[in-house]
């Protein structure tokens, strides 16, 4: 099974940037789906970000035009790039891995936007 782990998160003021990196342990299918989740306390997992291939990808309507997701060449890792961040983009953001039956998620990282 494909491992995942997040790094990137922190401590940004609004208005702020911050780049995420998921790591995968292996590199994986071109075909596969990667993308990014969040989770706010008290709200469901919520998809922020996704891409198959290098270009098919979609966005959260409530981060369109603030973030961009993209994936290396060798299939080994993805990046969430986040501008203009706001409050209500704190949260607990998680890398997913799908191809087929396959899944995978990553521990997660905080991601904490002040006023």
């Amino acid at each position: 099974q494909v491992q995942l782990e997040e790094s990137g998160g922190g401590l940004v003021q609004a208005g702020g940037s911050l780049k995420l990196t998921c790591s995968a342990s292996e590199s994986v299918s071109s075909l596969s789906t990667m993308g990014w989740y969040r989770q706010a306390p008290g709200k469901q997992r919520e998809l922020v970000a996704a891409v198959t291939g290098h270009t098919a990808k979609n966005y959260a309507d409530s981060v369109k035009g603030r973030v961009t997701i993209s994936r290396t060449t060798n299939w080994r890792a993805i990046f969430l790039q986040m501008n203009s961040l706001k409050p209500e983009d704190t949260a607990v953001y998680y890398c997913n891995y799908r191809r087929l039956e396959d899944e995978s998620w990553g521990q997660g990282t905080q991601v904490t936007v002040s006023s």
